[in-house]
């Protein structure tokens, strides 16, 4: 039987998902998401990928579009094609040439002291 930790799920170019996901595994985004995200891995949004809520996970691999809150436990890699709106708390960041970043940075061991978005 697979362990659940390794499973990998994936939101493919062209979908639309709308509400709160919370997973064990971890995420491929492609498509569109609005909402948050629990994750107890790895977030990869690829470049067609956009989020428009808050993500908590441990580690994020971002080319694409973000506007929400983000906390990872261990890294978050923005690469040359992201574009990031929002609140970022992370122990580990990593910024490539070409990303955009808009918003706040707060490096931390413990990302559950950061900031609770405020709902609207």
């Amino acid at each position: 039987m697979a362990n659940e930790s390794s499973a990998r799920n994936i939101v493919g170019q062209g979908t639309t998902i709308k509400g709160d996901i919370e997973l064990n595994g971890d995420f491929r985004i492609d498509g569109q998401i609005t909402g948050s995200i629990k994750s107890g891995g790895k977030i990869v949004v690829g470049t067609t990928g956009e989020v428009l809520g808050d993500i908590h996970c441990q580690t994020a691999d971002i080319s694409g579009h973000i506007k929400g809150v983000l906390k990872a436990n261990e890294l978050v890699s923005l690469k040359a094609d992201s574009l990031f709106e929002g609140e970022l708390y992370t122990a580990r960041i990593s910024i490539e040439v070409g990303a955009k970043f808009n918003g706040k940075c707060q490096m931390t061991e413990d990302t559950n002291q950061g900031h609770e978005r405020k709902k609207t």
